[in-house]
């Protein structure tokens, strides 16, 4: 797993990040200053830098706090002993339960992961292309043993990330379903789906 080298972590630090999130996902990163931050932290932009080094920092960690996060629930998942639609049940649900309650984050991870740089840019890149291949394998297996229809696995996880994905319209919706009635929708219209 990757690691930044940053400052202790601590509450102020905690809610620098959060602000961080919040703001690139509303703006972006390369829109979002650190006299913005500054200003939603409720600090001087100077004394940010007593608790990170910098703007780009902030990126790496949300993006690899998050990345370690699928990567921690995936290992649990391969070495359980269910079937393979039951381990993408609990893939699935995992990240809707991410981008339900970790949305900023996610949103963060999933989207400006494209401003970190090398070597944290690539170290994320083998991460997001290392789980998606450990999601195709699982439903490769189950393809094998005829607990899921016979697909391109690779098309497979696509759909399921893009529909995880889609979770942010949810999240903008005034009148909305509740997150609980959420998941259950989307586990059934998608593990239903390619359940042999």
């Amino acid at each position: 797993m990757a690691s930044t080298k940053s400052k202790k972590n601590s509450p102020r630090k905690e809610v620098i990040l959060e602000k961080a999130a919040q703001l690139f996902r509303k703006n972006g990163f390369n829109a979002t200053s650190m006299r913005d931050l500054a200003e939603n932290v409720g600090v001087e932009a100077a004394s940010l830098y007593n608790h990170i080094n910098s703007k780009a920092e902030l990126l790496q960690e949300i993006c690899f706090r998050i990345a370690n996060k699928f990567t921690e629930h995936m290992d649990e998942v391969l070495t359980s002993d269910q079937p393979a639609i039951g381990k993408i049940e609990a893939i699935l649900r995992f990240h809707i339960r991410q981008m339900i309650h970790n949305y900023e984050e996610v949103y963060v991870s999933d989207r400006e992961w494209k401003h970190l740089t090398d070597p944290y840019l690539s170290n994320f890149k083998n991460q997001r292309r290392t789980h998606r291949q450990r999601i195709a394998s699982i439903i490769e297996e189950g393809i094998r043993k005829g607990e899921i229809k016979k697909i391109d696995a690779p098309t497979a996880v696509l759909i399921l990330l893009h529909a995880v994905s889609g979770i942010e319209s949810w999240h903008r919706s005034r009148q909305k379903i509740s997150g609980e009635l959420l998941e259950q929708n989307m586990v059934l219209i998608l593990v239903e789906g390619i359940k042999s």
